[in-house]
């Protein structure tokens, strides 16, 4: 049996239209300003010799550099200026409690590994969430000058190969058989978390590894048909969740439930194929 989908974005951008400080048109504007402030602080850094710091010492390694905590600190300046009653959750620096009911929800380089090695699939997300869902979310990767965006209704990809913004849609996939599946890392995956993914892995078409937040921008361009991923912070997948759905996806947990708090996370652009393979990432 299926397992139900949650509450979109979109059916919550109401709440976000209510506030005039929250309206979309100003979200969407100011999320622009803070994708730029940190693009300013990461790409002079981008393929050049850093200082990588592991954020977990010598129990594994979550490399962190100068870049990911300066472009959280030039996004935060913004928020401070603009939404000085809202919360924020980063993953560079302390949480800030709001007031407002509104988070925003930061991961400055979301593929720090990717950056260090000097592989562009990495990108900065900014994500709004109205305490219910995120409303409103960006994927900057400055290097490539792409901008993904989506408010739960539609999705956007800006960059100088269009005249004009373009408007993003998944692509139609009935069966795992035919679906294009990626993956950042097999390591994310607990052992039964891995037997699960290897069972899906086995019947689609294709898998491939990498990609970070960008393999969700591939799946709301049409590319590819899953991403299947675990052991994610809200801060990894709030902001794409908006992107998805705006393109017509479907980004849930693997028992078919809300990913705002993160975990283990399953995007499909197509309902088919995501009820497919809930099959085997659901078993209990």
């Amino acid at each position: 049996m299926t397992a139900p989908k949650p509450p979109s974005a979109s059916e919550n951008i109401n709440a976000a239209q209510a506030s005039g400080n929250h309206a979309p048109e100003r979200v969407a504007r100011l999320s622009g300003l803070m994708a730029d402030a940190a693009a300013r602080a990461i790409l002079p850094l981008f393929r050049k010799p850093l200082q990588i710091d592991n954020k977990l010492n010598d129990v594994g390694f979550d490399p962190v550099t100068i870049a990911d905590r300066d472009a959280e600190l030039a996004i935060r300046h913004i928020i401070r200026q603009h939404f000085d009653d809202d919360g924020i959750l980063g993953e560079e620096h302390e949480d800030v409690q709001g007031t407002s009911g509104y988070t925003w929800i930061l991961d400055p380089i979301d593929g720090t590994r990717a950056f260090i090695t000097g592989v562009p699939q990495w990108g900065t997300l900014i994500g709004l969430n109205d305490g219910a869902q995120t409303v409103y979310g960006v994927m900057n990767q400055p290097f490539l000058q792409e901008r993904y965006c989506g408010d739960g209704q539609r999705a956007t990809l800006t960059s100088p190969r269009h005249q004009q913004p373009l408007t993003l849609k998944t692509r139609d996939c009935a069966t795992l058989s035919d679906a294009m599946l990626m993956c950042t890392s097999i390591d994310m995956f607990s052992q039964t978390e891995r037997e699960r993914f290897t069972s899906v892995a086995n019947t689609v078409a294709m898998t491939r590894f990498g990609g970070d937040c960008y393999a969700y921008c591939m799946l709301a361009s049409g590319f590819i048909d899953l991403v299947i991923e675990a052991d994610l912070k809200p801060y990894d997948i709030q902001a794409l969740i908006p992107i998805v759905e705006g393109a017509g996806g479907v980004v849930t947990d693997w028992q078919g439930g809300s990913v705002t708090g993160g975990g283990a996370v399953i995007a499909a652009g197509d309902e088919r194929i995501h009820a497919a393979a809930l099959k085997y990432l659901a078993q209990q």
